[in-house]
């Protein structure tokens, strides 16, 4: 009796174990999707299912599925079978020993995972849901299951595994984080603990085509960026991976686990883990340390300022640039806006005498403000700025432009230490940078502006002697770069003519003399600031500088070859 209760049972298991494969595989499932990153907006989708493995579900929208042949549908399979694969072998047994395990079996009790490939908006890699970790009694939108979303558009890309790791890694922190400790980890701090799973897997080690690639060069186009503000951007992600590869480097991946394993969220959870591993910097310091990497990333100058990983050792950040006149008195004054914790990176150049630089911001806000200075052997020498209650600071440079070459200021706000959720509120500063030239200098000046006048007088009787006729341009296009100081330049007369043809707004003086001095000077900056979009805005530049540089040039060519 007891073979024939234990025949009954084994078969019984048996049958009740291929009657659940029967009906889940090809199965099709309504699941709750996320509208804001659906395609469509939608917020259910039937999707069936096309495969298992040991840890994974596959499942695919139907209707796309279905209307693909069956040659691609193969095609698709083996596709997932090595992402099944290389999820088991590596991605799985390496994050979960790293940062813990996900709920295991979790909310539905199967240990398995579920994948579902949906058709997402453009740029989209996926995303996961914290409310299919609940019942639907809680959350009636719930999937009831551990479950990811990965872009259907996504399924043949090379990169498909990075995805599926750092999706992999929200389902860890929801158990580790939010189940634990009850509380939510916030999300800039949550999306780059998942961003640099590629890292930790080895993904990055190939730069070309790897996911740190396409952050540097996200990051190239919009550095100011704050890691703490997170609106879903490529931006974010660039900017907090940037900075993630910087600070694991310099202070190792315990920190992100003890971070992720604390009561705590955010930069608080951050400076908790430097205190227990023994550290004395905390977070500000190193995001200061960050900036300054950024644009000298030189470990021969210090350890502290510069990337360790080898795919970024020769990564350097463009400053943006501010071009000083190199002769006479210079006044620059530009007010700009920041956000907590982005980096802010201004380059001074030209000039010619004692530079004074007065930095200012709103009294209560906190600034952290280093500087470089190189001198004119290519020398670097790294100061902070000391700034008053008020937010106000001096920096003095003597015998700028001959003893040294270059300034860059790196501010950045630092008052905002908790609560980041979504958009970020804007803050002023405002810079006023100042050369006092000789009095010898603008005497000169003065004294050569009279003599461009008598010329140019001159110029004038000879052309009515002449019948009154217009000359013609001196020349059809600008080849060389142009400045304040130049005298007796046939270039300048050139530029000169030019802007004598844009009226008397841009160049009421109208002199072609040959001398780039003030006149010249002003006319050019009127010109730079009408066409702002495409002179002064790709080089960061809110007002004009003088300097006939190559988006100057490249302007003033344009119009020269419509006359």
């Amino acid at each position: 009796m007891n073979k024939k209760i234990i025949f009954i049972a084994i078969f019984c298991i048996l049958f009740a174990a291929q009657s659940a494969t029967a009906v889940d595989f090809g199965n099709n499932i309504n699941f709750n999707v996320d509208e804001n990153f659906d395609a469509s907006g939608r917020s259910q989708i039937t999707a069936v299912l096309v495969k298992t493995s040991p840890k994974l579900y596959f499942y695919v929208e139907k209707t796309w599925w279905d209307s693909q042949s069956q040659l691609k549908q193969n095609e698709i399979l083996a596709n997932l079978g090595n992402l099944s694969s290389e999820f088991e072998n590596n991605i799985y047994p390496t994050l979960t020993s790293v940062f813990g395990s996900e709920w295991n079996p979790g909310v539905d009790g199967d240990s398995r995972i579920t994948v579902l490939f949906e058709a997402m908006n453009s740029n989209e890699g996926g995303y996961f849901r914290t409310a299919d970790e609940h019942i639907k009694l809680q959350i009636p939108a719930s999937n009831e299951r551990e479950m990811v979303y990965l872009a259907l558009d996504r399924i043949d890309d090379p990169r498909l595994k990075v995805f599926l790791a750092h999706e992999f890694v929200h389902l860890i922190t929801f158990n580790q984080k939010n189940k634990i400790f009850k509380i939510d980890e916030e999300i800039w701090l949550n999306e780059a603990r998942a961003d640099y799973s590629s890292n930790i897997l080895g993904y990055d080690n190939i730069y070309s085509g790897s996911n740190l690639q396409q952050r540097v060069k996200d990051f190239i186009e919009s550095p100011s960026d704050p890691i703490t503000e997170w609106k879903g951007t490529k931006y974010d992600y660039a900017s907090v991976s940037l900075f993630m590869h910087y600070f694991l480097d310099h202070y190792g991946i315990n920190i992100l686990i003890d971070s992720l394993k604390s009561k705590y969220v955010g930069i608080e959870s951050i400076n908790y883990a430097l205190q227990k591993n023994g550290f004395k910097e905390n977070f500000s310091q190193i995001f200061t340390n960050w900036t300054i990497t950024s644009v000298l990333n030189n470990c021969s100058f210090s350890q502290d300022y510069c990337y360790l990983n080898k795919n970024l050792k020769n990564f350097r950040l463009a400053p943006s640039l501010n071009f000083l006149p190199l002769t006479g008195s210079v006044s620059l004054s530009v007010s700009n806006v920041t956000k907590n914790w982005a980096g802010n990176w201004l380059k001074f150049i030209g000039g010619n005498g004692d530079l004074q630089l007065d930095f200012s911001s709103i009294k209560g806000l906190e600034f952290s403000v280093p500087y470089i200075i190189e001198d004119s052997a290519g020398n670097y020498a790294l100061k902070f700025l000391a700034l008053d209650e008020n937010q106000k600071g001096e920096i003095g440079v003597e015998k700028f432009g001959t003893d040294y070459k270059s300034l860059i200021i790196l501010p950045s706000l630092q008052s905002k230490l908790s609560g980041f959720d979504g958009a970020e509120f804007t803050y002023p500063f405002t810079y006023k940078v100042s050369i006092k030239g000789s009095a010898e200098t603008e005497d000169q000046d003065l004294i050569q502006q009279l003599l461009d006048k008598i010329a140019y007088l001159k110029s004038e009787i000879e052309r009515l002697q002449n019948g009154g006729t217009n000359a013609q341009n001196y020349c059809s296009q600008l080849n060389n770069n142009l400045y304040y100081g130049l005298l007796n330049n046939e270039r300048v007369k050139c530029l000169q003519s030019f802007l004598k043809s844009q009226g008397p707004d841009i160049y009421p003086e109208a002199y072609v003399t040959g001398n780039f001095l003030t006149l010249t000077r002003n006319a050019v900056i009127r010109f730079q600031e009408k066409y702002a979009q495409e002179i002064l805005i790709p080089s960061g530049l809110s007002s004009g500088t003088g300097f006939v540089g190559p988006f100057t040039r490249a302007k003033v060519n344009q119009i020269l070859s419509q006359d």
